[in-house]
Parts: structure tokens; C-alpha cells; sequence
């Protein structure tokens, strides 16, 4: 049986509402309230993509993104204090432009 999409479009705008007062409204950086309406607001955004797709073939152009400590850490690799050319010789004071 599939939802109608229109009532999980409802359930989405309304879990948006829900997490801006929380946002708004927020008491310090770990909130249970803001936390909790995070979640629900990514719960509702993939029942209404699912409910969308099965009625009509379609999809949104948003995507969900996992919490996932690993994708952190793909970061670490850019810190903007490393100069990574640094081991590169752009005058190439070896090559005199003659063939070896």
C-alpha cells in the first residue's frame, strides 16, 4: 500500500516547522529537543521521497546526509597550514631544456 504523497508532503513541511522553533529556540549545542526534530525531519524528507517516487517516478534533487564519524575524518586531509607543493621544483633548476 502507498502513501499518498501529499500527506507525506504535509508531514515534511510540518517536521520543518518543527525543527526551525526548535532551532530557534534552541538551549546550548546539545539540545535533545533540536536533535530529535533533526532526525524526524530527515525521517519525513525520506517518506516523502519514497511516497513521491512510488506515484510518480520522480525524485527531489535533495539528498539526506548520513552522521557518519568516518566522512569527518576524509577532511582532516585538507588543512589549509600544509602547503603540499612544497616538494615540487616549478623552476625545474634540473632540466636546462636540453634532452638527457
Amino acid at each position: 500500500m502507498s502513501i499518498d504523497p501529499r500527506v507525506s508532503l504535509d508531514a515534511l513541511v510540518s517536521a520543518l516547522q518543527e525543527h526551525f522553533a526548535a532551532a530557534t529556540n534552541k538551549r546550548g549545542e546539545d539540545d535533545p529537543t533540536l536533535e530529535h526534530t533533526y532526525y524526524a525531519l530527515a525521517d519525513a524528507f525520506e517518506g516523502y521521497e519514497d511516497a513521491l517516487y512510488d506515484a510518480t517516478g520522480e525524485v527531489t534533487p535533495l539528498d539526506v546526509f548520513e552522521d557518519d564519524d568516518d566522512e569527518d575524518d576524509d577532511f582532516d586531509d585538507y588543512d589549509d597550514d600544509e602547503d603540499d607543493f612544497d616538494d615540487f621544483d616549478i623552476d625545474d633548476d634540473n632540466n636546462s631544456g636540453e634532452d638527457n
